[in-house]
């Protein structure tokens, strides 16, 4: 239900939805069908009108509605899957082009925040904005030891003004999907919920720390990007403080050039780290385009580096979803189609039943006209994009973060190629896929994996003989049994018997490996080396061995 402070904002909306030719769009809800009669009524209905093409005027309708429905434009065009190509395209030229506020309110903020006039905070704090955006706005300050910082500030009642709109987005959301022929199918309120997720996350500064911070941990020892320093002294909830970054903006090709940057070096690197960040770290800056990249020119012995800012969106992947992407990139370039569509059954991606030829000759299809190009001229995210498009044919369901993981990939490989253009991506992202596959694949990842679950086995073994002991107490006892009357089920009572007895042996082979494990482990630790192993070892290990292989053998009894 509509409040009566929104049917202003309703009324803006109809206002601004008409004026760019979608007065049909308003009239074409069931409810108003009724009332249709009164375009022809309408005055500038009379004459014929020439429009621009649609994408371009949904762009106009958010950008005239103001800067959230101009955020809104840009996290929907990342919903690829949602969209026609000529919409997404036109959402993602959106930008923030939002007037500042006056700055004494910005000090008056600050001062709030800290419980202090600002003079007693900051040995020097610029009242004139150094950039404004639709969440918060930056200074420049000098802290008292003379580091030189900025300081976001989160516009005043931004709040407010947010939940009023999104609650104005829910109400045609819900309009949508009850009354729009795909409406139940795109689920547009699913879309405005994760939007609110976002634009709310962007408006606490202390997540924002917390996510530069991690960032700059991951990437501590790198001499490719160099992260900001966050100062947690002077960070709030609404006041970010950050060490302050002069470098070269990413887009200005000719500074670059000027200062003696290698560009096909710079843009490899580029497409290098965003993808060590996925697959080593599964932690990603999610808002990269250049207004938040800049370049620090080498410097003597220091090589030439990214420095990011902004780091209200990161993305982040599981395990899982590193090991989807890998394995499907490697499937990909092998041109294996029939393994990238086993894989998406396998990982439950689309249903299990799923015919595996039918989804293999679809990607094929998709596919095969990308990769009859050279390999620098195959875009990665718009492989991912149709790939994920084909899919969803077949009934599955995108995840956020695979969108958000696409979205940020064709940015880099559009800043990449703006600054080469005959970067080959594939080439660029090759080192990190194989450390990725080196480390989650083969002995390194078992023996890593081994070395880790060492303490958690040191922790329950204790448990295990008294575990064991009541099991076996339990099979004396004829506790552990299944009662029947039915004498056509007897042949089944043997069967579970025998499984009781294999149950027990396969308890006691389990916790002899598990004490062999455990002592080459702390052996392992100790030394670290490959040699002789101790007679305990090989005694315990032989003995759970064979008795796990007792319990697994087949017809035995």
């Amino acid at each position: 239900m509509i409040a009566p402070r929104q049917l202003l904002r309703v009324f803006t909306i109809q206002r601004v939805l008409v004026r760019h030719g979608f007065d049909e769009l308003v009239f074409s809800i069931p409810l108003l069908r009724p009332a249709r009669f009164l375009l022809y009524l309408l005055p500038w209905n009379w004459a014929r009108r020439d429009y621009k093409p649609r994408a371009e005027r949904i762009r106009a309708v958010l950008e005239d509605l103001g800067p959230l429905f101009v955020k809104f434009g840009q996290i929907l065009s990342t919903r690829r899957d949602l969209l026609a190509d000529d919409i997404a395209e036109e959402l993602a030229r959106l930008q923030d082009h939002v007037p500042p506020f006056p700055g004494s309110q910005a000090r008056a903020i600050v001062e709030k925040a800290y419980g202090c006039p600002v003079s007693e905070a900051f040995a020097a704090f610029d009242e004139q904005p150094l950039a404004s955006a639709s969440i918060a706005q930056v200074h420049v300050a000098r802290l008292p030891d003379g580091r030189d910082v900025i300081v976001k500030v989160v516009r005043p009642n931004i709040r407010r003004t947010i939940e009023q709109d999104i609650s104005l987005m829910y109400i045609i959301a819900d309009l949508a999907e009850r009354y729009w022929a795909r409406g139940k199918q795109l689920k547009p309120t699913v879309v405005v919920a994760e939007f609110e997720k976002t634009i709310l996350d962007e408006l606490d500064m202390m997540r924002e720390a917390a996510n530069a911070s991690q960032l700059r941990r991951n990437f501590s020892d790198s001499d490719a990007m160099y992260v900001p320093e966050v100062y947690w002294d002077y960070t709030r909830q609404n006041v970010l403080v950050m060490e302050r970054i002069v470098g070269i903006g990413i887009s200005d090709v000719a500074g670059l050039v000027a200062a003696g940057v290698d560009l096909e070096e710079l843009a490899a690197r580029g497409v290098e780290i965003f993808f060590v960040q996925v697959f080593r770290d599964h932690f990603f800056h999610a808002d990269v385009h250049p207004g938040n990249l800049f370049i620090l020119p080498g410097d003597g012995d220091m090589p030439t580096r990214y420095a990011p800012v902004d780091f209200g969106i990161m993305g982040s992947l599981s395990e899982f979803d590193q090991r989807y992407l890998a394995d499907n990139f490697s499937a990909f370039l092998n041109r294996d189609y029939r393994r990238v569509a086993e894989l998406h059954v396998e990982s439950g991606w689309v249903p299990a039943d799923t015919r595996v030829d039918e989804f293999e000759f679809a990607i094929r299809a998709v596919c095969e006209p990308i990769f009859d190009r050279p390999m620098k001229d195959i875009s990665v995210g718009n492989l991912l994009l149709r790939l994920f498009q084909t899919a969803q044919r077949f009934h599955m369901e995108i995840l956020p973060q695979l969108l958000l993981l696409q979205k940020t990939l064709v940015n880099v490989e559009g800043i990449g190629r703006q600054l080469y253009p005959e970067l080959d991506l594939w080439r660029a992202a090759r080192p990190a896929l194989e450390n990725f596959m080196r480390e989650r694949v083969g002995v390194r990842r078992l023996v890593s994996t081994f070395r880790d679950s060492v303490p958690r086995w040191a922790d329950r073994l204790p448990e295990l003989p008294g575990l064991a002991m009541e099991v076996l107490d339990q099979v004396k006892g004829g506790r552990i049994k299944v009662q029947t009357h039915d004498p056509t089920l007897e042949s089944i009572r043997a069967e579970l018997r025998i499984l009781q007895r294999r149950l027990v042996f396969a308890l006691v082979g389990v916790g002899l490996v598990i004490c062999a494990a455990i002592l080459f482990g702390m052996r392992a630790e100790e030394t670290w080396m490959l040699g002789p192993l101790p007679f305990s070892v090989w005694l315990f290990g032989g003995l759970g061995l064979v008795a796990t292989l007792f319990a697994l053998r087949r017809g035995g009894n």
